[in-house]
């Protein structure tokens, strides 16, 4: 089988595998080669693969769509962090999420910085009476 993870910009992993392991709502559940075809939207977790050599690598995504067409199984996701163990996994998720914190604390300065421009703007226009 051939695994594809689709982000918005880019594509995170396109190679040959023989494994996948994933969770949706109702389950984990493993793919093999001569799986039947299937899609399914995954939980935000870990998906784990065993590449050509054996090796089992994990991804941890952020939830997202998963197909398998004959020999294709495409991933479609927002967010995914690759780690070569569990314990880098981990590091590298918990540092994505303090990016993430800090740009999200940026945004909501942003807006609130807005909100209050608008009001004051309002209050300019109703002290002129021009409301």
């Amino acid at each position: 089988m051939n695994l594809k993870i689709l982000l918005p910009t880019e594509v995170l992993i396109d190679q040959p595998v023989t494994k996948i392991i994933a969770e949706a709502e109702n389950g984990s559940f493993c793919l093999l080669p001569k799986h039947v075809d299937f899609v399914s939207a995954l939980l935000p977790g870990i998906l784990t693969f065993v590449d050509e050599q054996g090796c089992e690598k994990f991804i941890g995504l952020g939830g997202g769509i998963l197909t398998k067409t004959d020999s294709e199984v495409r991933v479609s996701t927002i967010y995914a962090v690759r780690g070569e163990d569990l314990g880098t996994l981990r590091q590298k998720v918990m540092e994505q999420f303090e990016i993430l914190n800090e740009r999200e604390r940026l945004v909501r300065t942003a807006i609130a910085t807005l909100e209050a421009d608008i009001l004051r703007h309002f209050v300019k226009q109703e002290v002129s009476g021009d409301v």
